[in-house]
């Protein structure tokens, strides 16, 4: 008992630093300017590693001594999180356009008439050589992390499985089994939780004082302690590895078990019709739930115009649990009924079918992109001709970021191309408002503009939205448990252990790896401002939301 409650404790651990990723995924390509397409490919990277072992571990699971083994793997999954949060100390503060001149820029981006054209900004003084390997080596700590996380996590499950079920009594093992289970998904749960908690403070909490922060969490440019998470997280790995050192090897009689049958057995299950039909549907299910965990937090962020912090707390909050209740709810039918293997198969369809009608109205629930100027709208139309002139006499900084709202409802990219002169502090020097904008005219007067983005105007749509998809999760994960039942009943019982390894390396190969990476290049494609980096793209401003959600 001992044994499960430590293994439920390191289980819950290695989540959290897996899930914590997905759950920072948004501040981590906003502070290093990374694409969806490698930000997913990131997310999906520890699958690498894992993958390469997984089989032959849990084909010579019998032979070693398994507690040890478990430990040296949390050890280094442990040492993986601590590596993810690295970047953080080995770069500069994260530094960002601004109106007011503080330590972290002296430019100001108002509107100068006076000033040359070439006025440098912020986005272009991070372009020396050394910015531009910094970055390569944040992402290459980043990967490294993510493959030893993989290699780490490779013995935790399977090794735990197995010791658990060979010295627990028959009657017990189900019942440790299904605490087990249900801790791992609990974890991605309590990740988001976590990331929703640190996403509130500053990034830079322990470089800058807090006056000297003027960004509130609102800001399209706030990024959060992404790296907190990961300490906190590492450090319960590292806690929850030190009982395995201390448990006995023990083993029951071993059974002769030969490389040389491992093709033979491969094959018996791959041309088992049940077995790869089911293993199939299971990966069309998971890529979408890779992608979905990964990417869900930035949809509703984009969306709904949320905080990162408020997108991961519904996610861990709402959607999660609503999983979880599905997964009980499909057992416990399973168990009411003791249902044949063709009911079990029926009860799987009828689950998809039925997330399938609820999930639908999702495409519809949303609304365009804010009106941007000079990127999803053009004002040309309504003013006449000098409405685009307005601002060229202002030698604006090309890619300054440092987006306004104007009090016409459009918003500009930052205050310089709205025309803005001056601009109002508030005691505490945090910006109260932008003032005589040649672009903003209300009228015939010159309007004003407030910081921040206008956001979507789309909270009404919010509520709809969370309510749907959590009823769509709860019916998909319905047909969880008798999904697993099709597999395990279908195929010969010495094979089971063997079959479970496939399956899961059958998921991982074609739902876990390429599923994020293939969300993040289609997120990509429904971008329309990218922010620049020494003339590559990095991270992206805007989307088209329409595209973005029916993508």
């Amino acid at each position: 008992q001992f044994f499960v409650f430590c293994h439920g404790l390191l289980q819950l651990s290695q989540l959290l630093v897996s899930g914590y990723l997905k759950s920072s995924i948004s501040t981590i390509e906003r502070r290093y300017g990374l694409s969806s397409q490698t930000s997913g490919l990131l997310a999906s990277f520890n699958e690498v590693g894992n993958t390469l072992l997984i089989v032959f571990i849990s084909y010579f699971g019998s032979r070693v001594h398994r507690p040890r083994f478990i430990g040296c793997g949390a050890i280094l999954v442990s040492l993986a999180g601590f590596l993810m949060s690295l970047p953080h100390f080995i770069t500069g503060p994260y530094e960002y356009d601004q109106s007011v001149a503080s330590m972290f820029s002296n430019t100001t981006d108002l509107c100068q008439p006076g000033v040359p054209g070439s006025r440098g900004n912020l986005s272009d003084a991070g372009c020396t050589p050394r910015a531009a390997r910094e970055n390569h080596e944040v992402l290459l700590v980043m990967f490294i992390a993510q493959a030893l996380l993989g290699i780490g996590g490779v013995p935790i499950q399977p090794f735990g499985i197995s010791y658990i079920d060979d010295f627990a009594s028959e009657r017990n093992s189900p019942l440790y089994l299904g605490i087990l289970f249900s801790v791992t998904v609990i974890g991605p749960g309590v990740a988001f939780m976590l990331g929703s908690a640190m996403l509130r403070f500053y990034v830079d909490i322990d470089k800058v004082t807090g006056d000297e922060v003027q960004l509130t969490n609102k800001d399209p440019r706030w990024v959060g302690a992404w790296w907190l998470g990961f300490l906190v997280a590492a450090s319960l790995v590292a806690l929850s590895a030190v009982p395995y050192f201390f448990f006995p090897r023990e083993m029951p009689k071993e059974f002769p078990l030969f490389l040389s049958d491992f093709p033979l057995v491969l094959l018996r299950n791959l041309r088992h019709p049940v077995y790869l039909l089911v293993v199939l549907a299971q990966v069309n299910l998971s890529a979408m739930v890779a992608g979905l965990a990964t990417f869900m937090g930035k949809f509703l962020e984009r969306q709904f115009s949320l905080t990162a912090s408020l997108a991961n707390m519904i996610i861990g909050a709402v959607n999660i649990p609503g999983a979880m209740v599905g997964i009980v709810v499909g057992g416990a039918i399973l168990k009411k009924f003791q249902m044949s293997l063709r009911q079990c198969s029926a009860m799987c369809v009828l689950g998809m079918f039925l997330c399938l009608l609820v999930a639908f109205p999702l495409l519809f629930l949303g609304c365009p992109t804010q009106k941007v100027a000079g990127v999803t709208y053009s004002k040309s139309s309504e003013f006449g001709e000098h409405a685009l002139e307005c601002n060229l006499q202002c030698n604006c900084p090309e890619k300054a970021y440092n987006p306004i709202c104007g009090s016409n409802a459009v918003e500009y990219i930052s205050p310089c191309s709205a025309g803005c002169r001056a601009v109002n502090i508030t005691a505490d020097n945090s910006v109260l408002n932008y003032s005589n904008c040649s672009c903003i005219s209300e009228n015939g007067l010159m309007g004003f503009a407030k910081p921040g983005t206008c956001g979507t105007g789309c909270s009404h749509l919010f509520l709809p939205f969370v309510v749907l998809s959590c009823l769509a999760g709860i019916l998909a994960s319905t047909s969880h448990t008798p999904s697993f039942m099709l597999i395990l009943r279908s195929i010969q019982p010495e094979d089971k252990s063997f079959a479970v390894g496939i399956q899961f390396m059958l998921l991982r190969v074609l739902a876990w790896m390429p599923g994020p990476v293939l969300y993040g290049s289609a997120i990509d494609t429904t971008c329309i401002l990218w922010e620049k980096k020494c003339d590559r793209k990095a991270a992206c401003r805007y989307y088209d939301n329409n595209l973005f959600r029916q993508r």
